[in-house]
């Protein structure tokens, strides 16, 4: 068991974002299901279209985006609830002068992300 707060954890850049940053606030070195990470994408910036090897589970903890998922475009906030399958194209946008934060949780398996284009 452990406890720290959000805070304690480094941030590091997203090379294929933009303005985006990550922390890994539990990582497989201490949970042998999934892993926990914390993503800020500031105002103005954007992840592009991509896809990963495995699903992602998501809670919106702070701000708005504009979120590709696969053909739909669904703008979602503070206290939605994301999940995106394996293998789905999803981008993100943010909108307005507010960070977009979100929870993302990840099995502890492989992932290949590919980008799919550029903004």
């Amino acid at each position: 068991m452990s406890v720290k707060n959000i805070d304690s954890f480094p941030s590091r850049e997203v090379p294929a974002g933009e303005k985006t940053r990550f922390q890994i606030l539990i990582g497989p070195d201490q949970g042998p299901n999934f892993a926990m990470r914390r993503f800020t994408i500031e105002a103005g910036g954007s992840m592009p279209l991509h896809t990963n090897t495995v699903e992602h589970e998501q809670l919106v903890l702070s701000g708005r985006a504009e979120v590709i998922f696969g053909d739909e475009v669904k703008i979602v906030k503070k206290d939605d609830v994301v999940f995106i399958p394996a293998g789905m194209p999803h981008s993100y946008r943010t909108i307005g002068d507010e960070d977009f934060q979100f929870l993302c949780l990840v099995p502890n398996s492989e992932d290949h992300l590919e980008i799919l284009d550029r903004p």
